[in-house]
Formats: structure tokens, sequence, C-alpha cells
């Protein structure tokens, strides 16, 4: 009965307790890039049939008011695969690594103002994209000044 118990109060422990939760993460985190690797390559199979849709499909010269959803199908690409960068450094250092999700953030903020309908968007919100894109980029900055002098 001892045994059981000194066995039990072990398996509680708090070293234990924080494998057990890093075992997760890595499950988790392998299981999130499987599934982030699905939706680029259903994405990119959604952008290669909306091209040829487009090309084929529309009348001649109406292909350059399609050419900003092109540019955001290819943004989201871009974007997933950013992610999946931020999964896979994850996994290989068990850190998030700020300045990518800082520079996945930036790479939203652009697609959102390429596809933006400035005709039908208020001023207001392109202020706060502009604020948005000000903050986000002086953060990069400062990550990129403390990374190159943490490596000097």
């Amino acid at each position: 009965m001892k045994k059981l118990m000194k066995r039990m109060l072990g398996a509680t422990s708090d070293r234990n307790f924080m494998h057990v939760i890093e075992n997760i993460e890595v499950l988790v985190s392998k299981v999130l890039s499987i599934f982030m690797v699905i939706v680029i390559l259903v994405t990119i199979g959604d952008l290669g049939i909306f091209i040829f849709k487009e090309l084929f499909a529309v009348p001649y010269g109406k292909f350059n008011s399609t050419l900003y959803k092109i540019f955001g199908l290819f943004l989201n690409i871009l974007i997933a695969l950013e992610i999946l960068e931020n999964i896979t450094a994850y996994l290989r250092r068990h850190v998030f690594q700020v300045e990518l999700v800082i520079v996945t953030s930036l790479i939203a903020v652009a697609r959102k103002i390429i596809i933006l309908d400035l005709e039908k968007v208020p001023g207001i919100d392109i202020i706060g994209l502009g604020i948005a894109i000000l903050a986000l980029s002086i953060s990069y900055l400062i990550i990129r000044l403390s990374n190159s002098k943490d490596a000097s």
C-alpha cells in the first residue's frame, strides 16, 4: 500500500506533471501542423480553380477586376505558410517566436489593405489599419534590434 501511495504521489509531482503538459503541447502542435498543411494544399487547389475559371470564363477585359481577389488568395496562402512556420518553430525550440507572429500580422494587415474597396470603407477604418501597421512595424523594429543586440 505504501508503494502504491508513493507511486501516485510521484506521478503527481510538478516535474512529472510538466512533462505530461509538454507532451500534450507537442502533440497538439503536430496535429495543428498537419491540419495547416491540409489547409494550404486545399487553398492552393482553390486558387488554381479560381484562376482557371477567371481566365477562361470571364469576358475579355474583366480579369483586372478579379485581380485583387487573386492577390487576396495568394496572401491567404502566405499567411497560412507563416502560421505553419510559427508552429514548426515552436516544435523545434518550444518557444513562440514573437518576430514571426508580428510578420504574420503584418502580412494579414497588408492583405486587408490590398483587397480593400476604398469606395465602401469609411475613413476611420483606413486610419485604424494605418495605426495597426505603424504599431506592428515599430514592434517588429524593436524586436529586430533586441535580437541583433542579443546575438552580438
